[in-house]
């Protein structure tokens, strides 16, 4: 289970964006000795994720919602 705050960036509370996953996983795997496992991220919004190290790669699975669209023009 994890909580993100980063109130130096302007976010009061990441809400489980997936992107704070990209660098707890390979801190817990080395910890845990193993390279999968689930995680919890409880935010107001809350969400489970399951978690792997890939050799230099994080993969991320889980449920998401649509919060923002856009279009890119390069």
């Amino acid at each position: 289970v994890s909580r993100v705050f980063v109130p130096g960036a302007g976010i009061d509370e990441d809400p489980v964006t997936g992107s704070a996953h990209s660098i707890i996983v390979p801190w817990w795997a080395e910890r845990l000795g193993r390279t999968s496992f689930s995680a919890f991220q409880a935010s107001a919004r809350g969400g489970w994720m399951e978690c792997a190290l890939a050799s230099d790669r994080v993969l991320l699975s889980a449920q998401c919602r649509t919060v923002i669209e856009g279009i890119f023009r390069v």
